[in-house]
């Protein structure tokens, strides 16, 4: 079995106008947004072991944010920054351990998602994938070669609105 954690970066921040789009950080509600998410990991026992993530720097915050403990092995690739699904599914191809972290942007990873689940969750968010958002999926092989369209099974579906008090 592999099992997939797929993330939207949390939300960022627009204030910083001599900034490209790729070095754009998290906001204050994106901030609280990673810490809920690492510790809504934590409490369900989605401890990736391996994390694919984009190269923006509101990727890197957002995984930062997310304090994974223990940490596990981390690629950052500019691959992933605002890559379509079929090139993410190709970065996931290639990934070598049991469970995978794969951390990028709209409209991707919202594609993605949609593509990869054999059946969608009985969420309101999941079709467009909001920041923060993130699903676990399972897949029944023993190998990330042979993921492909409408495998996964999902185990769970979350936005970080739901988490925060």
């Amino acid at each position: 079995m592999r099992r997939l954690i797929l993330m939207r970066h949390a939300k960022s921040d627009w204030s910083h106008t001599g900034l490209t789009d790729h070095d754009r950080p998290l906001n204050k509600r994106g901030r609280g947004a990673a810490e809920v998410l690492g510790n809504w990991l934590r409490h369900n026992d989605h401890a990736p072991e391996e994390v694919l993530c984009s190269s923006a720097e509101r990727t890197r915050q957002t995984l930062r944010g997310l304090a994974l403990t223990p940490a596990p092995r981390t690629s950052f690739t500019r691959t992933l920054y605002l890559a379509e699904a079929r090139v993410i599914l190709e970065v996931l191809n290639r990934a070598t351990t049991p469970c995978v972290l794969i951390l990028g942007h709209n409209p991707g990873i919202c594609e993605l998602a949609n593509r990869l689940v054999d059946k969608p969750p009985a969420h309101d968010r999941f079709h467009d994938y909001p920041t923060g958002a993130t699903l676990v999926c399972d897949f029944d092989t023993s190998t990330w070669m042979d993921v492909d369209w409408a495998q996964g099974r999902v185990v769970d579906f979350v936005v970080p609105r739901e988490l925060q008090s």
